[in-house]
């Protein structure tokens, strides 16, 4: 398929406000895509130049692509940099300069979608000594030899811009579609999808093997799972009466949740965090721990890894956890904060999916093939059948510096990337304010006025993220407990993602002063959820057709975006109406 076609559906798609159009024109792109496209078609599509735990990052800059684009027209960069002043769009300037260049095409013959995704996964891999003017040569080649539509899309992709809108869902359903003719199968797609996290390998399989090479799909070693999510409930009782009376309760520890592969007999393990970012040489005393300590072949073992005083037996603030997710010095600051990884789960042993097991037998699984005294430890646990056993032991792990805790049914699969109530979770309260912070994504900010005019930030607007529809809700507006600091990184942050439209993906009635791709998440808390007529949150759900939810006195946590969940891991819209309903439970006990 040439890339000239492709730039044409992505055009197409940026002028579409709603998801159902864009399904319509995505399973229309993906039928017309060959077979030995699809795969590279699905991760341009999505922006990337491989799944996320490949850890492939194209990393171009905004100087670097000006330089290219000016090399490609025969133009000035300082002309390049003052037009993309005005379009704020670097994509746009590339396709005027294009357009109005007055040099020769360098090639009559077009571009197919695979070569254009080879050369951009080329630029993204080249690397050492001379490796920046390589880029730009092979950018401006690039460019010199497309139309100007193509040069728009090839050099927002080159950014991390390409902004199109299309969640994970969405191309799911829409792969269905063009396979099926049908939405249907799209379940079965996400189900594959969630044991290998590789969006382009289910649509490859699928237009190669059919419906069958899906249902086929097996765990693989270093290929991670989407990882497990609990759903969460304010009381003792109403956990055990979900879990039919026992359950097994775990610690909730505030840290960096990994998933550790191990292939002892070739020496290699890999971690994944709960974004599926490759974590592997960030942690070092875990990868050796996981040779040492795993009394196994081949594993996948699940846990949390948090920085643990040994002497004092006290953990560590998750602001200083994060501190280890880092590039650079590792193993100076692996001494100064070792980590820990307190082990919950195994998901894959010797060859063998553990996911359909039972969660009890799955915890004695793990707990005999590993020592549990090293570096990799077991995360605390009892079994509970009455309501005061949880509530002791929820108390013991606040007062330790814990979260809360995690009840577990003791008969339940492992339900891989989707939130269930086989795992719930129960935090530490604070008086005065809802019983738990909720992970909402920004999809548009304001400029504010008087002081805060001078940093072109005033706060923000945030969602909640409904599964059903695979859209973003908004539910509240963030004013309060941005520090000048703040500010100036939500500036810079968000100015790279803004839109001229509202997201195909977001519902909102209201108006920012500029919509970006819903793609970062900050925590907040806030005093109780309302109803309201201002915000799209469960507004359709259970009837309501004119009233959504929204958060009263809302206000950020920590001091910026959380970068260890992605848009489509935040508060759903579902958590938000069960949140409602215990937060009206509890003022009906306070009254009586």
């Amino acid at each position: 398929m040439l890339f000239q076609e492709t730039a044409d559906y992505y055009n197409r798609l940026e002028g579409i406000s709603s998801r159902l159009e864009m399904i319509d024109v995505l399973t229309e792109l993906f039928k017309k895509t060959k077979k030995n496209e699809i795969r590279n078609t699905i991760y341009m599509t999505t922006g990337l130049l491989a799944p996320p735990f490949a850890g492939v990052d194209i990393g171009i800059a905004e100087k670097l692509a000006e330089e290219a684009i000016a090399t490609a027209t025969g133009s000035e960069k300082q002309k390049v940099e003052e037009s993309f002043k005005k379009t704020g769009d670097l994509g746009k300037t590339a396709e005027q300069f294009i357009a109005n260049t007055k040099l020769r095409r360098m090639s009559k013959e077009k571009f197919e979608i695979n070569e254009v995704f080879e050369t951009l996964h080329k630029i993204a891999t080249t690397s050492g000594e001379g490796s920046k003017d390589a880029k730009i040569k092979m950018l401006a080649n690039l460019l010199a030899a497309s139309s100007p539509l193509e040069a728009r899309y090839i050099v927002r992709f080159a950014l991390g811009q390409l902004r199109l809108g299309a969640g994970d869902a969405t191309i799911l359903e829409a792969l269905s579609k063009a396979e099926t003719g049908e939405r249907t199968f799209k379940a079965r797609l996400e189900e594959a999808y969630n044991i290998c996290s590789d969006l382009g390998l289910v649509g490859e399989t699928l237009m190669k093997e059919g419906t069958k090479g899906v249902e086929d799909f097996r765990v693989t070693l270093f290929n991670p799972i989407r990882p497990a999510l609990a759903e969460r409930l304010p009381t003792a009782e109403e956990i055990l009466e979900r879990m039919h009376g026992k359950a097994a309760v775990e610690s909730k520890y505030d840290g960096l949740r990994a998933q550790v592969h191990v292939d002892k007999k070739n020496k290699k393990v890999e971690i994944f965090s709960r974004r599926l970012e490759r974590l592997t040489e960030m942690f070092p005393e875990i990868v050796n721990a996981a040779l040492k300590e795993i009394n196994a072949q081949s594993a996948i073992i699940e846990g949390e890894a948090i920085a643990y005083d040994e002497a004092t037996k006290q953990f560590h603030p998750f602001q200083e956890t994060i501190q280890r997710k880092r590039k650079h010095g590792v193993e100076e600051k692996s001494q100064e904060l070792p980590l820990h990884l307190f082990a919950f789960d195994i998901l894959y042993l010797n060859g063998e999916s553990y996911l359909k097991k039972r969660y009890e037998e799955r915890r004695k699984t793990l707990e005999r093939i590993v020592k549990g005294d090293g570096t990799i430890r077991f995360s605390d646990m009892i079994i509970a059948t009455k309501p005061k056993e949880m509530e002791r032991y929820f108390e013991e792990m606040v007062e330790d510096g814990l979260e809360g805790i995690v009840a577990k049914d003791l008969d339940a699969p492992y339900i891989a990337g989707a939130r269930k109530f086989s795992w719930i979770k129960m935090k530490r309260s604070y008086k005065g304010e809802l019983s738990d912070t909720v992970d909402l994504v920004i999809v548009g900010y304001y400029v504010g006025k008087g002081i805060r005019a001078e940093f072109g930030f005033g706060g923000l607007l945030a969602a909640v993220y409904n599964e059903k529809t695979d859209m973003y809700e908004t539910i509240t507006r963030i004013g309060t407990g941005f520090s000048e600091e703040n500010m100036k990184m939500f500036k810079k942050t968000l100015e790279k993602i803004k839109s001229g439209k509202k997201p195909a993906r977001v519902s909102s009635i209201v108006e920012p002063d500029y919509w970006v791709e819903p793609k970062y998440v900050v925590t907040v808390r806030a005093d109780e959820i309302t109803k309201s007529p201002m915000h799209t949150a469960g507004r359709h759900a259970e009837g309501e057709e004119e009233v959504g939810y929204a958060l009263r006195f809302p206000r950020i946590v920590s001091n910026g975006i959380r970068e260890d969940k992605s848009a489509d891991e935040a508060t759903t819209t579902k958590e938000i109406i069960e949140m409602f309903k215990q937060q009206r439970k509890t003022k009906v006990g306070e009254e009586a």
